[in-house]
């Protein structure tokens, strides 16, 4: 059952460390964060309370990925709406 956690642990942070690659304040930024996440973390055994900060970084990629869905759409609206403005 360990190693079925950590392969989900060491999935969700490859998934991470791929989406954080987009992130608004930079890549070295949220890498350092993201790190510094797992680390404090890295002592946790309760297969319950790991699940649980699975979970929560799952939320993560999903509210990432709306950020930047977010962030392109805006693009576009500024690109195709905000000439008929001026």
């Amino acid at each position: 059952m360990a190693n079925s956690l950590r392969g989900e642990v060491l999935n969700l942070y490859k998934n991470l460390l791929y989406i954080g690659r987009e992130y608004p304040k930079g890549a070295d930024y949220f890498r350092s964060r993201l790190k510094a996440a797992f680390l404090k973390n890295k002592d946790v055994k309760d297969p319950e309370k790991i699940r649980e900060l699975i979970a929560r970084g799952e939320f993560v990629i999903k509210e990432l990925e709306a950020l930047y869905y977010l962030r392109k759409y805006r693009a576009m609206k500024q690109r195709y709406y905000d000439e008929d403005n001026k």
